[in-house]
């Protein structure tokens, strides 16, 4: 079974090898230094830079239906033949937001709310960003199931970097 694979940008080159991932969504601020792993070919790499912010911030980029567009379109580039490994700075927002709407695109006969407590289950510090989760939510038409899925597995534990995990395509 293809999985995704979540994880923080300190543990993206370990998790990337551990799991043999041939695909990468990047999900972090505009100039952060990122290294994609040797392994990774440029065209495997979705690169999205914005700020984990959920309203609008001076001197910030905010989450847009643009970035959510590009996340579903590389989902759907994705061959599946190798885990697609997600990541953020910490591995706690965006990365588990962008697994979720992944998920949820790619075997759209998943229940919203079972996806979000095996997200919560398999990671604790999870909180999702409410912002791409709402904007996938409409883009995907669910109905606010998802923004209601999130809400109620309610912010995750306390944590400077999340563990990696993985969140399967079926439940």
């Amino acid at each position: 079974m293809t999985y995704l694979v979540v994880s923080s940008l300190a543990d993206l080159h370990a998790t990337v090898a551990e799991h043999g991932a041939e695909d990468v969504v990047t999900l972090i601020n505009v100039g952060t230094p990122v290294e994609r792993p040797a392994s990774i070919h440029p065209d495997r790499h979705l690169f999205l830079g914005f700020n984990d912010i959920v309203d609008a911030t001076e001197g910030m980029i905010l989450p847009s239906i643009e970035h959510v567009d590009a996340l579903l379109a590389f989902g759907r580039k994705w061959d599946r033949r190798t885990p697609l490994a997600v990541h953020c700075f910490a591995g706690i927002s965006r990365s588990t937001a962008a697994a979720y709407i992944l998920a949820s695109a790619i075997n759209p006969d998943l229940d919203e709310a079972a996806l979000a407590q095996e997200l919560r289950r398999r990671a604790p510090s999870a909180t999702p960003n409410a912002r791409l989760i709402a904007i996938a939510d409409e883009m995907l038409g669910r109905d606010g199931r998802m923004i209601a899925a999130i809400r109620d597995i309610g912010r995750g534990a306390e944590a400077f970097s999340g563990t990696p995990f993985v969140l399967p395509l079926e439940l």
